[in-house]
This record gives structure tokens, C-alpha cells and sequence, in this order.
């Protein structure tokens, strides 16, 4: 039975390319050209390849007789400075030589000497032999035809799995499964989930971070060989999706966080943290006000009442090693302030703040209108320039804060008293001096407080 993924095709593999594969495997080999003369002044992390100091003519000279030999010299004009001659194109190429516990030109660096030219010659070669395909690496990508995804909803995956027509009813065995899982790309595991209604649908940047591949990889984005010997392309720390430096400024924002790389609940984007649950806020979030409001509101200065910090820090590694399976009942903390420490906590340990870096200006621009129909006309405009995840979060709160000046006669928590605590929890903004910083807090808990006597009208 065919892997139908849209609604008149049929899942095809990818075709991988072999172009580039095929000319890192014509690339010339490195040719160390050693120095016969014994030097007292050679640096300690050059070996024979270091031929002191030689002209640019004599260097030339020395690497004339064949293609990818190297040798090191020490600058002329820059006595203590070091230079790689690198026979390349019938030419020799000279680069400034660095060294910090790695040798390195560029921006890679390398354990050794010899890991640095030979990436280097695959590197000349590559781009000298294929400047022009590799300018159009990114036109009609597969990842357009297939996407990507991560094997988190494994319901939706198992329905999409082939099935053999001759296979009995029932669960089939449980190594052919896993084996049948192990065979599908990442590629496939986005076309199996494309369709998927329990993703939230929040759109993400991937995380990519410089990588090195061990063996030969392909970008799953164009589907051309990574090649090199180190830092080959980058990989979403998020997504564990794998492409070149280049097709990553192009690839859609649509990463699946996979909870194989997003390893903790605290300090986690937010984002991330719901695409990975495939939730529609934060879990810790949710449970901690389901657990506040479970108990009653009526506590006296909830919010304002610091909970012990060894047993908040408690209900934090709770999250981030059992995230929804954690336990914040009563019977593990008694004391409600500790639960309400621990979603303060959450707010404050957010890389990115539930209101963003980029939103916060605009939001304390608000805070500074008098009149208050103009402001809550300026807030609502604020509130579009929050990611749809961040906004939904602070939907939810928002309305449990309203629920929360409810029984302000019992737990003497006025919008007031909530702004004060919550403005600068919710609201942080990178790079200020201290008196600027100081100045805007009066502002973060008017915003606060207008959020929260506003809340069914702004949301």
C-alpha cells in the first residue's frame, strides 16, 4: 500500500544528489613538503612542514612540483606572524596561519595542520569546479516537495506507516515497527505528520547551530552533498534538521522541535517548548494555575508571598525531568506560594520574555498614555506584535489574574498589586542602563494592570 501524504500524490523518496560527492572525491590530496633543516626557533605546534623564514618567491618555488602540497613560513614583512603556502590551480595561495589551541584561517579550526588543507583543498576544489551549481543549490529545493518534521506525534505516524496488504489485523510486532521507524528519514517524518490537527500551529524559526558530521551527509533542504571535513553545514538545535550554511537562510520557519533535543521546561523558548509538547501554551503554565485556582484564590497575598526558594527550585527540576507527569499537588507542596513562585519563576527564566524584546518598546509607549481609551486602543495594536504562542500564554494568564481580583477582599491582591508583581517578570528589555531600567518598571506594571482589567475586551 503507497504512503499518501497530500491529497493526489504519492510519498516519493528524495533523490539524493551525487555532484558535489563525486568532486570532494576528486579533490587534490594534501602534500606535506618537509623542511630538512633543523631550526631552534620553529613554534611548538608546527612540525617539519615549517620552513622558518622564507620569501614568497622561495615558498613558490619549494610547492612548484606538485598540486596540494603545503608548507608553513614566518612572514618577512611580520616577523612572529605565520603564513600557509598552499599549491592550488597551478598557484600557490598564501594565508594568514592562526593559533589558539587550534590552527585555523577562517572561521573552522582545526586540530591539526593536516585536517586544515585537506578541508581546504576540498573547499578550492569544490567551489572552484562548482561556483555556478552551487549559486543554484537552493532553486526547486525537495524541501519543498517533502518538508520536515520530527517523530514526536507517534499516533498520527503509525497511521501513515505502510502497511503490507497480507499483514493479519492486530498490532504488528513490535521490532517491525521499530525498524520500520528507523528507515524513515527526516524528510518522510514531516510528510507523514504534514497533516497533522494536534501540532499547534505556531510558526517557529529553526535553531541552527554550526555542525560537524561524522561521515558523509546530505542537506535535507536541497539535497546536495555537506562537503568538508569539519563544520560542514548547520543543524536546528531544536529540530535536528540538516543543512547548508547557506540553504539555512531560506528554509521556512516551520520547525518541529523534537523532544529528543529540547530537554528541559525552564529556560526553554517558548515556542519551542509548546511545538515540542504539540501544546497550546506552556504545560507548566496550565498545571500551575489549574493547581492555584484547584485550591482556592482566597490566599492572602498570593503572588506577593515568596514560597521557600529550595523547594520552588524543587517544582522546577519536577518539570524539567518529568515535564507534564510532574507532581505539584499538595501532598508534594503543601504551601500554595511555592506553586506560585514556580510559575514566576518560569516567566522570569525565559530566554525571550513573555513579552518580547522586540514588543516591549511598544508596550511601554503605552504604559505612558494618560488617557485610557487611547491606551487600551495602543495595547491591542501591542499585542499583534507578539508571537501568536507568547500571546495566547499571556491570553491564559491574563484571565487567571482577572480570577485572581476577584478575591481581592480575601487575598488582598488588587490589578495594582499584580502589576507590580508581574511587570517586570513579564517584561524585560535587553540593554538598558540601569536608570533607564529603573524608570520603566512604574510603566511594566501599568501595562500589567490594564492587561488584566481589560482582559476580556483585548483578547
Amino acid at each position: 500500500m503507497a504512503l499518501n501524504v497530500f491529497d493526489h500524490d504519492e510519498y516519493r523518496p528524495p533523490v539524493w544528489k551525487s555532484y558535489l560527492y563525486q568532486l570532494q572525491q576528486e579533490a587534490p590530496h594534501p602534500r606535506r613538503l618537509t623542511c630538512t633543516c633543523e631550526g631552534d626557533n620553529r613554534p611548538k605546534y608546527y612540525g617539519r612542514e615549517y620552513h622558518g623564514m622564507i620569501s614568497r618567491e622561495e615558498a613558490d618555488q619549494l610547492l612548484s612540483q606538485a598540486e596540494g602540497s603545503y608548507l608553513i613560513r614566518e612572514s618577512q614583512r611580520q616577523p612572529g606572524t605565520y603564513t600557509l603556502a598552499l599549491r592550488f590551480g597551478n598557484q600557490t595561495r598564501n594565508f594568514r596561519l592562526y593559533h589558539d589551541g587550534k590552527h585555523f584561517v577562517g572561521e573552522k579550526r582545526f586540530e591539526s595542520i593536516h585536517d586544515l588543507v585537506t578541508d581546504g583543498l576540498i573547499t578550492l576544489y569544490i567551489e572552484t569546479k562548482a561556483a555556478e551549481y552551487i549559486a543554484k543549490m537552493t532553486i526547486n529545493p525537495i524541501y519543498e516537495h517533502v518538508g520536515y518534521t520530527t517523530l514526536n506525534q507517534e499516533p498520527t505516524l503509525k497511521k501513515h506507516l505502510p502497511q503490507s496488504p497480507e499483514a493479519p489485523d492486530g498490532p504488528a510486532p513490535a521490532k517491525d515497527d521499530r525498524n520500520a521507524e528507523e528507515r524513515l528519514t527526516s524528510l518522510v517524518r514531516r510528510a507523514t505528520l504534514r497533516e497533522s490537527d494536534l501540532a499547534a500551529k505556531y510558526e517557529k524559526v529553526h535553531n541552527f547551530k554550526v555542525h560537524t558530521f561524522r561521515g558523509p551527509h546530505w542537506c535535507e533542504y536541497c539535497a546536495n552533498f555537506m562537503w568538508g571535513l569539519i563544520a560542514q553545514g548547520v543543524k536546528c538545535a531544536d529540530c535536528g534538521l540538516n543543512v547548508h550554511k547557506q540553504c539555512s537562510k531560506v528554509v521556512p520557519n516551520d520547525c518541529q522541535p523534537d523532544l529528543r533535543h529540547v530537554k528541559k521546561v525552564y529556560s526553554c523558548d517558548l515556542t519551542t517548548l509548546v511545538k515540542a509538547h504539540n501544546t497550546k501554551r506552556p504545560m507548566v503554565v496550565d498545571m500551575c494555575i489549574q493547581e492555584i485556582e484547584a485550591r482556592g484564590l482566597q490566599s492572602e497575598g498570593l503572588y506577593r508571598i515568596s514560597g521557600f526558594s529550595e523547594l520552588i527550585e524543587d517544582v522546577k527540576l519536577a518539570f524539567d525531568r518529568d515535564g507534564e507527569k510532574a507532581d505539584i499537588s499538595s501532598n508534594a507542596y503543601e504551601d500554595l506560594n511555592i506553586i506560585a513562585g514556580a510559575l514566576k519563576l518560569y516567566f522570569r527564566e525565559l530566554p525571550i520574555p513573555l513579552i518580547t524584546y522586540d514588543a516591549y518598546p511598544r508596550f511601554i509607549e503605552t504604559g505612558k498614555i494618560a488617557d485610557a481609551e487611547k491606551r487600551l486602543e495602543s495595547l491591542h495594536e501591542a499585542l499583534k506584535l507578539l508571537p501568536p504562542a507568547h500571546c495566547e500564554t499571556l491570553r491564559c494568564l491574563m484571565a487567571h489574574l482577572k480570577r485572581v481580583t476577584e478575591y481581592e477582599k480575601e487575598n488582598l491582591m488588587s490589578s495594582e498589586n499584580l502589576g507590580i508583581v508581574f511587570g517586570p517578570t513579564l517584561m524585560r528589555a535587553p540593554g538598558l542602563d540601569a536608570m533607564t531600567a529603573l524608570n520603566d518598571i512604574r510603566y511594566q506594571r501599568l501595562v500589567v494592570e490594564s492587561l488584566i482589567t481589560n482582559e476580556d475586551v483585548l483578547f
